[in-house]
């Protein structure tokens, strides 16, 4: 006698699957962090559940003939006690660097880490993004900087949406934390994504709604009509006006002594 599988309420699945990928994503972003990792896409299929690793050097994800890559998936599939060939993972290589929150403030913390200066990693990680063709950019460094005193340190550059659905859609923001001998220090970077009406980009294909859009006018021709009138059987008759006095819009003025400007 088989057993019927275990139903679950949609409420439950839905947080399982997010806790699933909460606890994934954190998990490679530990053994990652050194090769770029950019964020994953979990793809449920009816045969097995694949998982796409995006980042900016898949070869060191891969590892030496895929050696690195089996060890993950090994990993994940004994610790979210999926079968043989239920789940497998991918390297997908991230084409558009500079609009990706998460692999600029990798980068930032690897300069941190290196001992650059702050305001000289912050401004390079800045021009990088609007070089690739984003909209705006911000970037927030707090700990101790200079001084045993803690403070926290701001740049920006271009448009940056706060509030509204915009700022859900067009917005990317990602945090990492550096650990340093003076102290934790946290590194916030938020990138606006450019509008992607062909989808070829990473940015929405939604334009924004507060853009609007001036058409120019239609050129329309102009005709040129004949005067015409009814004849005495109702018909349009055409009628060459040849005087003045012929034209039906002239009225004819009483002797009355007045003149015609009096009327």
């Amino acid at each position: 006698m088989s057993i019927a599988p275990k139903r679950i309420s949609t409420k439950r699945k839905f947080i399982n699957d997010g806790l699933f990928y909460s606890e994934l994503n954190s998990f490679l972003e530990v053994e990652l962090a050194e090769d770029g990792y950019a964020g994953i896409q979990v793809r449920v299929t009816p045969q097995r559940t694949e998982i796409v690793i995006k980042a900016t050097r898949t070869k060191d994800v891969i590892g030496d003939k895929g050696k690195r890559i089996r060890e993950l998936t090994e990993v994940v599939r004994k610790r979210f006690g999926f079968k043989e060939d239920e789940i497998e993972l991918f390297a997908d290589r991230l084409n558009f660097r500079g609009l990706s929150a998460a692999a600029q403030c990798e980068s930032l913390r690897h300069k941190l880490v290196r001992g650059l200066p702050v305001r000289r990693a912050c401004y390079g990680v800045m021009r990088f993004v609007m070089e690739a063709e984003a909209k705006g950019c911000e970037v927030v460094v707090s700990g101790k900087l200079r001084s045993q005193r803690a403070k926290a340190m701001k740049f920006n550059d271009g448009y940056m949406k706060k509030s509204g659905q915009a700022s859900k859609q067009y917005v990317e923001t990602a945090i990492r934390h550096v650990k340093l001998k003076s102290g934790v220090m946290g590194i916030k970077v938020s990138i606006m994504l450019p509008w992607d009406p062909t989808g070829k980009k990473k940015g929405p294909q939604q334009p924004l709604p507060d853009i609007v859009r001036v058409l120019e006018p239609k050129v329309e021709e102009v005709l040129q009509a004949t005067p015409t009138h009814l004849s005495d059987t109702g018909d349009i008759a055409h009628h060459d006006y040849t005087t003045q006095a012929e034209y039906p819009g002239q009225v004819d003025m009483p002797e009355t002594g007045f003149t015609e400007d009096q009327y």
